[in-house]
């Protein structure tokens, strides 16, 4: 047996690869297990380093960018995943970086002039299930987000944006609207002193007065879909606007419960994806044109959408965004140089 390195933030004793992801709530190791089957399946173990140790490696893979200095054993060819937003992970745009590599794997098509770069979206296990109608569907819209904010300006940032739609259902018509997720109990996040100071306050009212610093949040959630399949509409807003091919998974979370997304994010969507598969928020002024929009969207235009969407589950061109098509050019780009070398 070869063995490989999987480096992945936080993740030892292969943890990378266990049924349950105990670092982030809606992210299932699906894609990581099904990578390390296809590698074990073509003679390779891919393990998280600590699990190597003293084995002699055949590559190095990173999920995303990663300070390579702290890993001075490192040795062999170095592939790279970056599939994290830029903004979050900066060294995912950093050309120098990514030259560094024998091979990088992105969406991001503003790379594709280097000569190590393979393109690729973010995966997504593509399934097509039954689900609800109209009139079967109680919650007429809905935000299922983290509460997070960038700690500093930046262009086309839309956790802004999210906070918008949530201010102005709560202040227009709470009835409308629900808003899912982790920590949207506490107030929203501070980064400056008078923000932290404010906040520290807010937070004392919630524990004290029980203050809600977001009248409409229903709680946590394990499943997604729990929501989606009795949602109408969905506020779908990637992190950042205006980036191409990031289509992250938020889209696809809303297509998998049969729930019409109204989508910011990606400047290159209706490239990928059918544009009556969603409404795109690029086409109105505000939130309160949005919402005129919706109320007009009768049961028979809306299982338009929803036979729109389940066309675009059906078809050919949505297997781009499968997992099964991610792991299969990382693996044989990855196999495919080392028989070369």
């Amino acid at each position: 047996m070869l063995f490989a390195n999987y480096y992945q933030p936080d993740r030892v004793k292969n943890a990378s690869f266990e049924e349950i992801d105990r670092h982030h709530t809606y992210n299932p190791t699906f894609t990581n297990r099904l990578l390390r089957s296809e590698f074990l399946r073509r003679g390779v173990e891919l393990n998280n380093p600590d699990v190597n140790i003293g084995r002699d490696i055949l590559f190095n893979l990173f999920h995303d960018g990663q300070d390579i200095s702290l890993n001075q054993s490192i040795s062999g060819p170095k592939y790279l995943i970056a599939t994290e937003n830029p903004i979050i992970c900066p060294l995912n745009q950093n050309q120098e970086y990514l030259k560094t590599f024998n091979g990088v794997f992105t969406w991001n098509t503003n790379f594709t002039q280097l000569n190590n770069v393979s393109h690729l979206f973010i995966p997504n296990q593509i399934r097509n299930p039954e689900t609800p109608s109209f009139d079967e569907r109680p919650i007429f819209s809905c935000i299922i987000n983290a509460n997070k904010a960038f700690p500093r300006q930046i262009e086309n940032d839309l956790y802004k944006e999210r906070l918008e739609v949530i201010r102005w259902y709560e202040k227009n018509d709470p009835q409308s609207f629900a808003l899912y997720g982790l920590g949207w109990g506490k107030p929203e996040p501070a980064f400056s002193f008078s923000q932290k100071l404010g906040r520290r306050f807010k937070r004392l009212a919630t524990q004290v007065y029980g203050y809600k610093p977001f009248p409409s949040y229903a709680g946590e959630i394990e499943d997604k879909s729990s929501v989606y399949r009795k949602t109408k509409f969905a506020y779908c807003y990637e992190n950042v606007a205006n980036l191409p091919d990031y289509i992250s998974e938020k889209i696809f979370d809303c297509f998998f419960g049969g729930c019409v997304p109204i989508y910011w994010g990606s400047n290159t969507i209706d490239s990928h994806i059918p544009s009556d598969c969603y409404i795109d928020r690029r086409n109105f002024k505000n939130t309160e044109e949005v919402h005129r929009y919706l109320l007009s969207i009768h049961k028979e235009e809306y299982s338009s959408y929803q036979e729109s969407i389940r066309q675009f589950l059906l078809g050919k061109k949505v297997m781009e965004f499968d997992t099964s098509n991610y792991v299969s050019i990382i693996v044989n780009k990855i196999l495919s140089d080392l028989r070369h070398e």
